[in-house]
């Protein structure tokens, strides 16, 4: 079979000012970047108001491998076989980041014959967003260092002059770091203000990855450009000496950085390679942040077809989960069904074989036929299944076909899902046969999405902090319970006390295992999740505490404590403490 980029580069693309013309898209409601992209205004979902919603589907999976199990390639693939049933279809992704991966991130967008094109383009550059969110980031962390220095050199009245209200902010509180759309470890932990005494206030921060950044998390919640502004003033940077929040706002570079965000906002129109349309959208991280594309691109979408697919990052008890809790409270959509992606050498490696390792190839005994462990990893997908249900929702199990799959261990999971609740199995070949490889699963999927469903939360809004933390990790990580370090408690109470209790909560774990831990595969009972911390996403609009192994996770944004940094006339560091 060719490689995904030579299936790429042989597809013949439709002119994207053709393909939106075919969706009733007015050539003035499309800002085009080249032929084969453009960003879509949002005005146009004032026009279509009063047109129905189409049916919403979402793409979870269960608890994956390093590899990942294909939720892109079956997110595309299935938009493609809804095509092939004569449905309008649109599919629904988070644009990749060069992140960890120096590169296009794999699997960002598809593979084999269901991916998004032109893969070329289908990269950091896109549109600019990345570098928008980046720019916006970057300008407030510029100014909380510029406020930090003319604070430290004058008085209130001299402030007042410069149009300045003393803001007295705390250094050992700020939590805003500097962002790049690379994993650059030397750069994790800096020391900045370093020199001359006009170069600014000596402290230690770091950098995060762009994707990693609130300001991505804004830009995939926002519902329109008020309200992006309003997100955008909201944003808390850390205390005031006294206690209270700073924030974008109190800074005063919530505007400008609205301003370089407002075309970011405008959802990218592509292409799949059968020339089903495609929005490609903010790219959130799935554990500090809620891991999905964004509402607007969801809301166009909804108004132009009859089905949009649209994908959550990791296994169902992350993205999935917070799709439920935070995207769908944000947007006030309900989806009709869910689609599980599995895969049958994933089940064996939580039944206890192999080990996988990302650039290896994947141990024998995963290819090889073996029903027990298959039998016994399904516990797994058992509960990722159990997982959807809470929320009231259909679940349809997706296989990933691999050519090692034999016939009993697809049956015997077809059997498996079944009885654990789903709608049924079914195999999914999209990736060598394209939208025609998953006619029997849109099937499924249409079927699904007819019946009757009543959507819930897991959690109201009203509960205490601690409360919600504990529902997410009894109902949906199968712990026992939550422990909470010291720093963690300290928190809570100050979020209690600044009125950020009514937000909904954004776990952080790691995504290789239901619990904390990435070594815990299948369904791990009898523990406590421990939670380190728990920080303030306010202008994106949530809490988010990290738990146990994450803390070392790349692209986590650090807690940068304050530095003192001991500089000789010349500007050379001769010590820190």
């Amino acid at each position: 079979m060719p490689s995904d980029l030579e299936i790429a580069q042989a597809a013949r693309l439709t002119p994207i000012s053709e393909l939106a013309a075919e969706l009733g898209l007015d050539p003035d409601e499309l800002e085009l970047y080249g032929r084969y992209k453009a960003k879509v205004h949002l005005e146009v979902l004032g026009r279509l108001a009063d047109e129905p919603n189409g049916k919403y589907i979402d793409v979870t999976a269960i608890t994956p491998t390093p590899l990942g199990e294909g939720k892109t390639v079956t997110t595309v693939g299935l938009s493609q076989a809804l095509h092939h049933l004569g449905r309008r279809t649109f599919a629904c992704v988070r644009q990749p980041s060069q992140g960890p991966t120096f590169g296009i991130k794999g699997g960002a967008a598809g593979g084999g014959y269901s991916q998004i094109i032109p893969m070329e383009d289908f990269n950091l550059h896109l549109t600019g967003d990345i570098h928008a969110v980046g720019a916006a980031t970057n300008l407030c962390a510029a100014a909380i260092d510029a406020r930090l220095f003319h604070e430290s050199r004058y008085s209130d009245a001299q402030l007042a002059e410069r149009g300045l209200k003393r803001l007295s902010i705390d250094p050992y509180s700020i939590t805003w770091n500097r962002v790049l759309d690379v994993n650059d470890r030397a750069l994790r932990q800096v020391v900045l203000g370093l020199g001359r005494a006009v170069d600014g206030v000596p402290r230690q921060t770091g950098f995060d990855i762009t994707v990693a950044s609130e300001v991505m998390a804004i830009l995939a919640l926002a519902t329109s450009l008020p309200d992006l502004r309003r997100r955008m003033g909201r944003i808390v940077i850390g205390t005031s000496r006294q206690g209270q929040p700073v924030t974008a706002e109190d800074l005063g570079v919530a505007g400008a950085m609205t301003v370089l965000m407002k075309d970011a906002l405008m959802p990218n129109l592509m292409q799949t390679l059968e020339g089903n349309p495609a929005f490609v959208h903010a790219g959130p991280f799935a554990n500090i942040a809620h891991g999905n594309s964004s509402i607007v691109a969801d809301r166009i979408a909804l108004k132009l077809a009859d089905y949009v697919v649209t994908e959550s990052g990791f296994g169902a008890d992350m993205g999935a989960e917070k799709f439920f809790d935070i995207k769908c409270r944000a947007s006030g959509l309900r989806p009709d069904a869910v689609v599980i992606v599995a895969t049958i050498r994933a089940l064996k490696m939580h039944g206890g074989l192999g080990q996988v390792i990302a650039g290896r190839p994947l141990p024998s005994e995963l290819i090889a036929e073996n029903l027990p462990a298959l039998e016994k990893g399904a516990q797994n997908l058992r509960h990722h299944i159990g997982i959807v249900k809470k929320f009231g929702l259909p679940a349809i199990v997706a296989i990933n076909h691999f050519q090692s799959d034999t016939e009993k261990e697809i049956q015997l999971l077809k059997r498996i899902a079944e009885e654990a609740g789903a709608e049924g199995a079914y195999l999914s070949d999209v990736w060598a046969q394209g939208g025609e490889g998953g006619r029997e699963l849109a099937e499924a999927v249409m079927a699904a999405a007819e019946k009757p469903s009543e959507f819930r939360f897991l959690y109201p809004l009203d509960r205490p902090i601690k409360e919600k933390i504990e529902t997410i990790a009894r109902e949906i990580y199968n712990a026992e319970g939550v422990e909470y370090e010291a720093k963690a408690e300290r928190q809570i109470k100050l979020y209690e006390k600044l009125g950020y209790d009514k937000l909904p909560i954004c776990m952080a774990k790691t995504h290789l295992s239901l619990s904390h831990d990435p070594h815990w595969k299948g369904v791990p009972s009898g523990y406590r999740l421990p939670v380190r911390e728990v920080r303030a996403s306010v202008g994106a609009g949530f809490l988010y505490p990290l738990c146990g192994a994450l803390m070392t996770m790349p692209g986590l944004p650090s807690l940068p404590a304050f530095m003192k940094v001991d500089i000789d006339e010349s500007g050379k560091v001769v010590g820190l403490s």
